[in-house]
C-alpha cells in the first residue's frame, strides 16, 4: 500500500472516530441530562449539560445560519486542503503524518459541531434544519473562590471543540513550518 493510501485512510479513520465519539457523548448527555444539570467528577471537572448557539465558549458574532454555512465551508477546504497535502505534487516531500493528523483533528471537530447545528434542532423538535444548537458538557473550573464561584475557566465545551483547539495549539506549537510550507506549495501550484 502506498504513502497515500496510507495516510487517506489515517485521516478517514481519524474524522469518523473523533465524529463518532463526539456525538456518542452528545446523545448520551442529551439523552440522560436535564438541560443545565451539573454532575460533579472530580472538584475541578465536572460534566454540565449545556446547548450553545453560538461559536466555541458560546461566542454569538454572527447569525445562526450563517455560521452552520461557514462551518460547512470551512470543512470543505479542510477536506481539500487534507487531499492536497496528501496527494503531493511527486518533487516535493510527503506531508508528515503527525501534521495530517493535527488537520485531520480540525476537520473533524468542525463536522462534530456542524452534525448538532444541522440535524439536533429538527431530532430533538426545537428548531428547523441548520438551526440547531451544538451540545456542550466539559467543564473545568480550576480556580474557585470560597464561595465555590468559579474564578478560572468558565467555557462549558465537547469533545469537537477539544479537537479543535489541541490540534490548532499543537500546529502553532510544532508545525507551523509544515503548515508554512503546505501553504506556500498551494500558492505555487
Amino acid at each position: 500500500m502506498t504513502l497515500e493510501k496510507r495516510q487517506s485512510y489515517l485521516s478517514a479513520a481519524i474524522i469518523v472516530l473523533a465524529v463518532a465519539l463526539d456525538q456518542l457523548f452528545k446523545l448520551y448527555i442529551r439523552t440522560h441530562y436535564a438541560l443545565g444539570e451539573v454532575h460533579e467528577i472530580t472538584s475541578w471537572f465536572m460534566l454540565c449539560f449545556v446547548e450553545n448557539d453560538g461559536m466555541a465558549f458560546g461566542i454569538e458574532w454572527f447569525d445562526k445560519i450563517f455560521l452552520t454555512i461557514f462551518r460547512i465551508l470551512a470543512v470543505g477546504v479542510l477536506a481539500y486542503y487534507i487531499h492536497r497535502l496528501i496527494y503531493h505534487t511527486p518533487d516535493k516531500a510527503p506531508v508528515r503524518t503527525s501534521f495530517l493528523v493535527m488537520v485531520s483533528l480540525i476537520a473533524a471537530g468542525a463536522l462534530g459541531n456542524i452534525v448538532d447545528c444541522v440535524f439536533y434542532g429538527k431530532w430533538f423538535g426545537y428548531a428547523s434544519w441548520f438551526y440547531g444548537r451544538v451540545v456542550d458538557m466539559l467543564y473545568f473550573p480550576l480556580i474557585t473562590n470560597q464561595a465555590g464561584e468559579c474564578l478560572f475557566f468558565r467555557p462549558v465545551f465537547n469533545l469537537a471543540d477539544s479537537c479543535i483547539t489541541v490540534a490548532v495549539i499543537c500546529i502553532i506549537i510544532w508545525f507551523r513550518r509544515d503548515l508554512d510550507e503546505s501553504l506556500s506549495k498551494s500558492k505555487r501550484n
